[in-house]
């Protein structure tokens, strides 16, 4: 069974309830807990190539943290990185990297 998300309500619940609802419930609850069509590894390369594309830093260091839970490696999101800097630009790779770092941190120093 998956952790129930609560970060809307943690971060937006008293000054946007509904939003925070459909955040933890909708989005979290309902969207990603539908892993037989399409596994939650899956879903984080998508929301992290669509985070980077857009330059949505913040949103886009929360769903590396997620991606690396739910089974991305470090390399593999360098990989995502590097081939989305030609299709979505290099100035969002080069802010990308240190995020990368920061979530995988404390593999430094493990292969993978």
């Amino acid at each position: 069974m998956a952790v129930k998300q609560t970060a809307g309500r943690d971060q937006l619940g008293r000054l946007a309830p509904q939003f925070a609802a459909l955040n933890d419930d909708v989005l979290f609850g309902q969207v990603w807990s539908r892993e037989d069509e399409l596994p939650a590894r899956d879903r984080s390369l998508i929301t992290i190539a669509a985070l980077f594309s857009a330059g949505l830093f913040p949103q886009l260091e929360a769903h590396l943290g997620i991606g690396r839970t739910n089974g991305i490696t470090k390399a593999e999101a360098i990989e995502v990185v590097t081939q989305l800097a030609f299709y979505c630009g290099w100035p969002k790779a080069w802010s990308t990297f240190p995020l990368i770092e920061k979530v995988w941190a404390e593999d430094t120093g493990k292969t993978e």
